[in-house]
């Protein structure tokens, strides 16, 4: 017992937090720099072969199977046909989210980007400009505010109380839940991953733990496995619910 209560776990300031180099870089900033050059590369030279009936390749087929499952599994799904608009978007949002939240697993980076709130909470005021914007070109603002604060159906005498609700939860709870969601969600896997991991490195360092040591070591393989999931889910999360957003600012009999 004295053993485990020595393992050395550090703080949340140390595994979130790294001083900035030349011009404010960060470990952070160069994530973020890996998921948008990774998100460009990965299109851009996975259709350089238009012409090709079959796609070929790991790049070109991880591109095409990419857009398809967001076509088909997040935009057809939520906003129908016009929602083809919004393919490059979201395809481009998915994997980007999801190139800033796998970085958790790779050795000597081992820490998602969206663990931090900054970009998670730009990509959340992002989606809410865009389902306001569309919501007011379709409808004209008087129509799409009418729509979005009054229920259809609801008796006068409660829309004093239903008005403020539907104010705060159409147009404040909606973007910081967005970013809440993405944000809480990787930093907990990665405290969770950095915990497990100091706690192998400890056990595998004393000798009377060395049959629990492989035990702890089972555990964080197991857990890398799941932020792997959780890093794809939480990308299917963010742009899912963009989607259905849009879609209902697009579609008010929705």
């Amino acid at each position: 017992m004295n053993a485990l209560l020595a393992v050395d776990v550090p703080p949340i300031s140390h595994v979130t937090i790294w001083a900035n180099g030349p011009l404010g870089i960060n470990k952070t900033v160069l994530i973020y720099g890996f998921a948008t050059v990774a998100t460009i590369l990965m299109f851009w030279l996975g259709t350089r072969r238009k012409d090709a009936l079959v796609p070929s390749g790991l790049l070109q087929n991880t591109a095409e199977s990419g857009v398809g499952f967001v076509r088909n599994q997040i935009i057809m799904q939520t906003m129908g046909v016009d929602g083809l608009y919004w393919l490059p978007y979201l395809t481009a949002m998915f994997f980007f989210i999801f190139f800033s939240n796998i970085t958790e697993i790779i050795p000597a980076v081992q820490f998602p980007a969206n663990a931090r709130f900054g970009m998670p909470m730009v990509l959340a005021l992002g989606t809410w400009v865009f389902f306001i914007f569309i919501g007011i070109k379709r409808q004209g603002p008087l129509h799409y505010f009418k729509g979005a604060l009054i229920p259809p159906g609801v008796p006068k005498i409660l829309l004093a109380l239903v008005v403020p609700i539907e104010l705060i939860s159409t147009f404040l709870v909606r973007p910081f839940s967005l970013m809440v969601r993405l944000f809480a969600n990787m930093l907990a896997g990665h405290l969770i991953l950095v915990t497990f991991a100091a706690l192998t490195a400890a056990l595998w360092g004393l000798q009377i733990q060395a049959i629990i040591a492989p035990f702890s070591f089972a555990l964080l393989v197991a857990m890398t496995g799941f932020e792997i999931l959780v890093s794809f889910l939480q990308a299917f999360i963010f742009t899912i619910l963009t989607a259905v957003y849009i879609g209902g600012a697009m579609h008010p009999e929705h």
